[in-house]
């Protein structure tokens, strides 16, 4: 199965990664490239979208784990949006989970963005 991966910014703090299909050890890599760019662009927030990903394999956990390290490195974050059943079941599984912030839904994932855009401009 395929992996398609789309991009797009949300309120100037965050990309948001749009994945669809099965993220497994054939389609891994390219997320991996994907990412590597977006981070290149000092990005320090990632929003993972999954309401459209059907398969995660230990290869894709891989990355999408790299990926946290490297945000959280530069002090940002990575977050999950609508997980489907299946999805969520393998985080939790290797007991990842707690450790994320996850949103039900795209509104409460908004609502959180626009808070800490609030935030960051009461800083300035």
């Amino acid at each position: 199965m395929s992996l398609d991966i789309s991009t797009n910014a949300l309120q100037t703090i965050a990309t948001k990664v749009i994945l669809s299909g099965s993220l497994d050890s054939d389609t891994a890599p390219s997320l991996d490239q994907r990412l590597d760019l977006i981070l290149a662009g000092k990005t320090n927030r990632l929003v993972f979208d999954m309401s459209k990903l059907n398969f995660v394999s230990s290869a894709g956990l891989r990355v999408i784990f790299k990926a946290q390290k490297n945000v959280e490195a530069q002090g940002g974050e990575v977050v999950m949006v609508n997980l489907r059943p299946q999805v969520e079941k393998v985080f939790e599984i290797v007991k990842q989970l707690p450790s994320w912030s996850i949103f039900q839904n795209d509104a409460e994932m908004d609502d959180y963005l626009q808070v800490i855009q609030s935030r960051a401009a009461d800083q300035s």
